[in-house]
């Protein structure tokens, strides 16, 4: 079975539908077999996660270079909230394993009766918001959204779309998103208990149900940060390494700069030191700049400057003004590419910014720098 020996070893549906499939028909059981290494195969080749595994201290797989955002996040429709640390083809992945955990979620697991999904209402909202992330139209999407939840209020996603196509004032956005991470948690207890924040800390993201609810989370966090809640955003972002310490949805990058700016310099270098890596821009000029804070100009500070430069020399401008951010954020990015510029520079370009000295030391370094 090769890779999908993981993923049946670390979840009782896999196990559970497998058997089912087994019982019914080998064919059927080969066929599900190969969905599941295929989800597994691609989620080890383009999911971010952190270069430590928290509880386990193995390292993680090697990160994609080229990365596209979870388009539910992108609900959020300020730029500078864009979350660009989600997975290509997620969606249609999500969808997939959906499909595969369904008759375990629908009446008894052991059923070998079809179900058209009326007995479960949240995936039948799930369904839709899948339709509601590749409607072209922004009716479409809040139209969905508003079906999804009269199926299911549980529907954390629909109320994050809501949040971000539908909000006219900073307090009802908030409102919105409280009440997507609420129905998150509702479900992650309902469907895997109520100590599954203890039990299964560690493991959120690789659990499919806790996905809407950490997305929920993430798109709260950015809207607290903007509306400037800054230390409930970063108590928020904490807790989520904690409950998914390979960080599939990039957190430690939107955080370290963020810790930056708050002079949290304690903080923001256990981070940095936590998830050590220097490919990245995020890492790279979040380094950097904590070593100017820290002690000015020294030889340190313009080693880790240099080696950011030398990994991405097209972030300066855009922390220097001398480029404009785009109005959209780039779905996208390589290492070292303007995409991955543009992205740092929306969470950063603040912490830069505030630092007394480090655009002068920052122009200064481009300019000595080969």
């Amino acid at each position: 079975m090769g890779v999908s020996r993981y993923l049946f070893e670390n979840n009782m549906y896999y196990i559970r539908k497998g058997r089912v499939l087994l019982r019914k028909n080998k064919a059927d059981f080969k066929v599900f077999c190969y969905g599941v290494d295929l989800i597994a195969k691609c989620w080890r080749t383009s999911v971010p996660v952190s270069k430590n595994r928290g509880k386990s201290g193995k390292k993680a797989a090697t990160v994609n270079s080229l990365k596209p955002r979870d388009p539910m996040l992108d609900a959020i429709s300020n730029p500078a909230l864009a979350r660009e640390a989600s997975m290509a083809g997620m969606a249609a992945m999500q969808k997939l394993m959906g499909n595969l955990q369904r008759g375990l979620a629908i009446n008894d697991p052991w059923d070998d009766d079809d179900d058209d999904g009326s007995a479960d209402p949240l995936f039948a909202a799930q369904e839709l918001m899948s339709e509601a992330r590749e409607a072209g139209t922004r009716r479409e999407r809040v139209a969905l959204a508003r079906q999804a939840l009269e199926k299911s209020e549980l529907c954390a996603d629909a109320w994050v779309l809501l949040a971000g196509e539908t909000a006219g004032t900073a307090i009802e956005m908030r409102e919105l998103l409280e009440k997507a991470v609420a129905a998150g948690e509702a479900t992650i207890r309902q469907t895997l208990g109520e100590d599954a924040f203890e039990e299964d800390e560690g493991d959120f993201w690789g659990i499919l149900e806790t996905r809407p609810y950490m997305r929920a989370r993430a798109a709260l966090a950015d809207c607290l940060w903007e509306f400037g809640e800054r230390e409930e955003a970063v108590a928020h972002w904490r807790d989520m390494l904690r409950l998914c310490p390979d960080d599939n949805l990039g957190i430690r990058h939107i955080l370290a700069p963020k810790l930056l700016e708050l002079n949290q310099l304690g903080a923001a270098r256990d981070l940095l030191e936590e998830y050590e890596e220097p490919d990245f821009a995020k890492w790279g000029y979040s380094y950097a700049l904590l070593q100017f804070k820290q002690g000015g100009a020294t030889s340190g500070a313009a080693k880790a400057l240099k080696a950011a430069i030398k990994n991405n020399p097209r972030v300066p401008a855009y922390l220097l003004s001398a480029k404009h951010l785009p109005k959209s954020m780039p779905s996208h990015y390589g290492l070292g590419s303007k995409e991955e510029a543009v992205l740092y520079a929306v969470n950063a370009a603040e912490a830069w910014k505030i630092t007394k000295g480090a655009l002068v030391w920052l122009d200064d370094m481009v300019k000595n720098t080969v």
